[in-house]
């Protein structure tokens, strides 16, 4: 049995750097080649990182490239991830696995129909931070979760991004954009989504780019910039989740889970590492020992300091999984049940009731310190 799938790349923008800076840290998968529609992009990145850049149509005829991630922007992901599937390469997509319920159940379909495994980030959730408050979770350090809150709230992306276009049309806004990192996350500490409810709306119907290259020049915004969600899980607990675009300063928490026994403060889903507290009945919040996870130790520069980024995990994970024959922890399913619960909470703005849920998933297995470390290579 093979020890390794060959790994090819449709999409040689800013979020393919990461995976190829990162994918040499993992066992079980080795990128062999790039593409992307600007055949300049893909040989640029490919000579950056010592790969081959490929035609779209030569990368998913490669015989040894087995599974294609999809790093296209969010309203090509379901036309690539389809043409990936239909080639007969296994799927692993960028987040969101598509733009509707209704693509990502096709998806599914052919994915089936196929015999093929498919994916999708995020992956942050494997982080040691996040996965150290799982396992308080499982240990019952707090008790039967009960509700809790989640907050991620900035004033958009055209004050740093060269081309914020896409941020700000269907496909975009916070809710798709930046809420998989905390849908994920809540799936993997409480469970599954029954419903939701949600107020929606936009601050300014324009937004003026301030980064470069395009410093002064004006986009229309067509998608909600503003929302506030109730997810109802089928557990019984009850999350307020508030994303916004529209907020220049706040002092909410990323996220906070409420039990019987306890309450638990995370950091921010959309990284790896950060402090973890625990509060216990009584007594005031307190640090969590960290833990040796290595998906929480520091690998990267940022601007508040060193930080961890261990984004390829998740393919890693799943490329492990169809060796090992074993369940994906960033499966199609859970991303399908989390697509599911995004595009609800817009319509439910649209609309103005609760929306249930259609799909759901399990909570994926743990990833613990040995499951974590069997997952890098040896150095």
């Amino acid at each position: 049995m093979a020890k390794t799938l060959g790994i090819g790349i449709i999409g040689a923008g800013n979020i393919s750097t990461t995976y190829l800076r990162l994918a040499p840290l993992f066992k079980g998968i080795e990128v062999r080649g790039i593409a992307d529609i600007n055949k300049t992009a893909a040989t640029g990145r490919a000579s950056e990182y010592g790969i081959e850049a490929r035609s779209i149509d030569e990368l998913l005829t490669s015989d040894d490239i087995d599974l294609v991630v999809n790093l296209t922007v969010p309203d090509a992901h379901f036309d690539v991830s389809k043409q990936i599937l239909s080639a007969g390469k296994h799927l692993y997509s960028e987040k969101p696995l598509s733009l509707s319920l209704k693509d990502g159940l096709e998806l599914q379909k052919l994915a089936a129909k196929k015999n093929l495994k498919a994916g999708c980030a995020p992956d942050t959730y494997l982080g040691g931070a996040h996965q150290l408050a799982r396992k308080l979770v499982d240990d019952g350090q707090v008790g039967t979760i009960t509700s809790g809150t989640a907050h991620v709230l900035s004033h958009g992306m055209e004050h740093w991004h060269p081309n914020p276009d896409f941020f700000f049309r269907p496909g975009g806004g916070p809710i798709l954009d930046l809420g998989p990192y905390y849908i994920a996350n809540l799936i993997n500490l409480i469970g599954p989504i029954r419903r939701v409810a949600a107020l929606t709306s936009m601050a300014t119907p324009t937004r003026t780019i301030s980064s470069e290259p395009r410093r002064g020049e004006t986009i229309k915004v067509t998608t909600p910039t503003t929302i506030q969600a109730l997810l109802d899980f089928e557990s019984g607990a009850s999350v307020t989740l508030s994303a916004s675009w529209d907020v220049w300063a706040h002092h909410h928490p990323n996220m906070e889970l409420y039990g019987t026994d306890g309450s638990i403060f995370l950091p921010d889903p959309n990284f790896f590492g950060g402090e973890v507290k625990l509060a216990k009945p009584g007594k005031k919040a307190k640090p969590v020992k960290p833990w040796t996870h290595p998906f929480g130790t520091p690998n990267q520069k940022h601007p508040a300091g060193m930080m961890a980024n261990y984004r390829t995990a998740g393919l890693a994970d799943m490329a492990v999984a169809i060796l090992q024959g074993r369940d994906i922890r960033c499966s199609l399913e859970r991303a399908l049940h989390g697509v599911d619960v995004m595009v609800s909470i817009l319509r439910s703005g649209e609309e103005k009731k609760f929306i249930d849920i259609k799909t759901s998933c399990s909570r994926p297995e743990a990833l613990g310190i040995k499951e974590a470390k069997s997952l890098l290579k040896k150095t």
